[in-house]
């Protein structure tokens, strides 16, 4: 959510941000701006996107240091005047985050003279800044940051610079991602490594309550006492081949594609049919911690959450405990009941929502172990959980979670089993067959891409509809939880996931035959109840779509159109049909001719509340 891109080095600041604001396009935004040091600071901004932001900016400007910011409204409508970066005499200045205590802020400094020309939070920011530099003598940009971010409450990733003192980038971190690039001679600051990617893999993750300076040729980084704080550097493995299309219409169709690689490397080494066993020494839980839990908390936003209802099913079966799904933005104003005999497992694709952060302080609070499920190496989570299972699936960039999805519920499936068999709930040969299933997963999922066309045609015979139901029992329930949360993200239709029972209470009123249904129907134990459930649909005229395993020739009988996936083990189908359900949604959304890696309203990384 939002953008940072900062840069301080030997070469021309405009190409070098705009190319960066680029690349963070995919966490969505509704305008952009740019700052550039050229003696004076030279500030351009426009609502829209950054192709409207190249046209305004003239050319050959000149300058080495420079700002850039994409905008994802919060305070204030997307237009120009709220578009960052936000001005105060010689400051400028890009946020991320929410400031909640801007209002006190913005009338105390109206007060004593500022006057304000947007809506946002974030000008609030300028104008301190501004003051705590010039008040009570002057003061240096890193010493005015300082004091400005004391008086915060809040949320923030600022980049600041100050026309007077030429050279110099000063920024700062709170519970929103700011992450730092190490160059030849050149300097990066940036929500996001993609962001630079092209120009340098070597990268230091600034943490909360850290404030630091940037030059050409220097780091420094300190606390809010001003004590120097050392930090080793890192190296991203990620290539920014990775991080584009590769010949694809869309990332988020790549990124589909890419999920056999993306799942076998998240299990890469980890399993082991012939003794059962799944080797996680990541985990910094011993043998008698795991035998003595109680109850596992999953906690989590968006699909995330989805991947978190199966997780409960395979936590309670297959390690024998009791298991909570809660959405983080509830859990952290709620007054849950905790142990330290219980578990908490944190989902995020990003590492960095906010939400899922703050209920991960608020459950270690009560002496709760912590493990976090994400994507990305050194984000928030990693620092602030116990222990941390990556799912390497690489960049993400479309909007709409596909391949990071289809990689938690792998890492799932994975502790679930490590979790069963130091407990005692799951036998080797039973794990023996969940690991070999695991492991062919990736073919699997080639042969569906392989047929991909076949869910086209089925998906343009459905564009039209302004609605649509996914149901789908025990794992498969939230399956369809998500089938319908991807087809409302990027195709704009109106679409609901139900536990196929529920529908006797309600949504059947609503079922017509301008209602496609589509039902996951997989083979398990209860096949005979989903069955029941689509002949519910079909005696209200409802074009029912099936998705069901290649052998099964009963289910022909009662539905419309069947869509295939290769026979697996019950509990690991829900991954074979999310990608049925990825491509069904894909498709709907490209004949509905929609802005598919980058859906309105919506953003990759939700860093705010």
């Amino acid at each position: 959510m939002c953008g940072i891109v900062g840069y301080i080095g030997d070469g021309q600041a405009v190409p070098v941000i705009l190319e960066s604001l680029k690349m963070l396009e995919y966490r969505g935004y509704d305008s952009a701006g740019v700052t550039i040091f050229n003696g004076s600071l030279e500030t351009y901004k426009v609502a829209g996107r950054i192709m409207n932001l190249e046209a305004i900016i003239p050319e050959g400007v000149q300058g080495s240091t420079g700002i850039g910011h994409t905008r994802w409204a919060t305070h204030g409508k997307p237009e120009t005047r709220n578009a960052h970066p936000h001005l105060s005499a010689n400051v400028s200045v890009v946020h991320n985050g929410i400031i909640e205590n801007y209002m006190q802020l913005k009338e105390r400094l109206t007060g004593l003279g500022y006057e304000f020309k947007s809506d946002t939070d974030t000008e609030v920011i300028a104008h301190l800044l501004h003051f705590n530099m010039n008040c009570n003598g002057k003061k240096c940009l890193l010493d005015g940051l300082t004091e400005t971010i004391k008086e915060l409450e809040g949320s923030y990733a600022i980049a600041a610079l100050c026309a007077e003192e030429p050279g110099i980038l000063a920024f700062a971190r709170k519970d929103s991602p700011l992450v730092i690039g190490i160059g030849n001679g050149s300097n990066y600051a940036a929500s996001d490594v993609t962001a630079f990617l092209k120009h340098t893999k070597e990268v230091i993750y600034i943490n909360d309550n850290e404030i630091g300076l940037l030059k050409p040729d220097s780091i420094d980084i300190f606390d809010l006492d001003g004590n120097s704080i050392s930090r080793d550097t890192e190296t991203i493995e990620w290539s920014l081949e990775a991080a584009e299309k590769a010949g694809y219409e869309h990332f988020m169709l790549k990124e589909i594609h890419e999920q056999p690689t993306s799942i076998q490397n998240t299990f890469a080494g980890k399993l082991s049919e012939l003794e059962g066993n799944v080797t996680l020494d990541e985990l910094y839980l011993e043998r008698d911690e795991i035998k003595r839990l109680k109850r596992v908390t999953i906690i989590a936003c968006g699909t995330s959450w989805n991947a978190g209802i199966l997780g409960k099913y395979l936590f309670e079966k297959l390690a024998g405990l009791h298991t909570d799904v809660e959405t983080a933005s509830e859990f952290r104003y709620s007054n849950p009941v905790l142990c330290g005999e219980e578990l908490t497992i944190a989902i995020t694709q990003s590492g960095e929502t906010a939400d899922t952060l703050a209920a991960v302080r608020s459950s270690s609070s009560y002496g709760c172990r912590s493990i976090a499920i994400t994507n990305v190496v050194g984000s928030t989570i990693t620092r602030e959980s116990d222990s941390v299972l990556y799912t390497r699936s690489g960049p993400e960039i479309g909007v709409a979670a596909t391949k990071t999805f289809t990689a938690q519920l792998v890492a799932l499936y994975m502790l679930a089993i490590h979790l069963g068999r130091i407990r005692g709930v799951v036998s080797a040969n039973e794990a023996k067959d969940l690991i070999v299933g695991m492991k062919r997963l990736p073919g699997q999922i080639q042969k569906i891409l392989n047929k991909k066309e076949i869910i086209k045609e089925c998906a343009a015979q459905f564009a039209d509809k302004r609605d649509c139901f996914f149901i789908g029992r025990y794992l498969n329930y939230p399956v369809a939880l998500e089938g319908a949360l991807k087809l409302k993200e990027i195709s704009y239709i109106h679409a609901e996931g139900y536990a196929a029972g529920e529908l006797k209470h309600g949504p059947l009123a609503l079922i017509t035959d301008e209602t496609p249904v589509v039902a996951i129907a997989t083979r398990g134990h209860t096949y005979e109840k989903i069955l029941s459930n689509i002949k519910e649909v079909k005696a209200r005229n409802a074009t029912v779509i099936a998705v069901a395993d290649d052998d099964d020739s009963e289910i022909d009988k009662y539905v419309d159109i069947v869509l295939r996936v290769p026979s697996s083990h019950e509990l690991l189908a829900p991954v074979l049909s999310s990608v049925v359900l990825q491509l069904l949604s894909y498709y709907t959304a490209l004949a509905k001719d929609c802005s598919i890696d980058k859906p309105r309203n919506l953003a990759k990384s939700v860093t705010v509340e």
